[in-house]
């Protein structure tokens, strides 16, 4: 739903990706910002419309996204795409952070398209803490990627996890991810991705950003 800069660009990387992809919007100049080669369906009307969605295949759809430039417009095509169709993978485009509580409480996640650019841009630029990768649909739980203190440097796998409460998904280290063993000891740069429950990730961080204590292995 929405064929503005970003809408556009999404259907045409699903389409090279070797998906179907069917695009809504209710101004058929939009259309033509989509690569000259896609082939997908163009459906003129609203992306939270009945009539529109099922024109557009939304009975066999995988996945609904709603990145049209209106908060309102998005999160009710999101919630008609889930609640009236039955589509479980549904994402929201948000300008306004704010309501991102309130759509999580609804199990829709949501991308805030202006905190998302600044927080990347941030991110690249110094250490921040805990930032969230991804959220289960009910936001109960969270993939986050973990700064840690250099002490933590030389430990082992199931020490993070013991005292963290939380689970090591994976780590990136010199820019390629991996699964460690439990027993695997964390190298200086490691990025630490944990799968933790939501409301525990501070908790989580608290944990990492300094050293463990002497005796903490026993």
């Amino acid at each position: 739903m929405g064929c503005g800069r970003v809408g556009a660009t999404l259907a045409g990387q699903l389409e090279d990706s070797g998906h179907s992809v069917s695009v809504v919007d209710q101004n058929p100049d939009a259309f033509r910002r989509l690569p000259a080669e896609f082939e997908g369906r163009r459906v003129t009307g609203l992306g939270f419309d009945r009539g529109a969605l099922a024109q557009a295949g939304i009975e066999e759809a995988h996945a609904y996204a709603a990145v049209s430039s209106g908060d309102n417009s998005n999160i009710i095509g999101a919630r008609v795409a889930r609640e009236v169709f039955g589509v479980s993978n549904v994402v929201a485009r948000i300008y306004d952070p704010r309501r991102a509580e309130v759509y999580s409480r609804l199990g829709i996640p949501t991308v805030a398209t202006v905190p998302w650019t600044a927080d990347q841009v941030l991110r690249r630029m110094m250490p921040m803490g805990p930032f969230s990768e991804y959220q289960d649909p009910s936001s109960h739980v969270s993939l986050v990627r973990n700064d840690i203190h250099p002490g933590w440097v030389g430990r082992e796998i199931d020490l993070v996890e013991l005292r963290t409460g939380a689970r090591v998904a994976y780590l990136t280290r010199l820019g390629t991810g991996l699964v460690p063993e439990p027993r695997a000891v964390l190298q200086e740069n490691d990025v630490v991705h944990l799968m933790v429950d939501t409301d525990r990730i501070a908790a989580a961080q608290r944990v990492l950003s300094r050293p463990p204590r002497t005796g903490e292995e026993d």
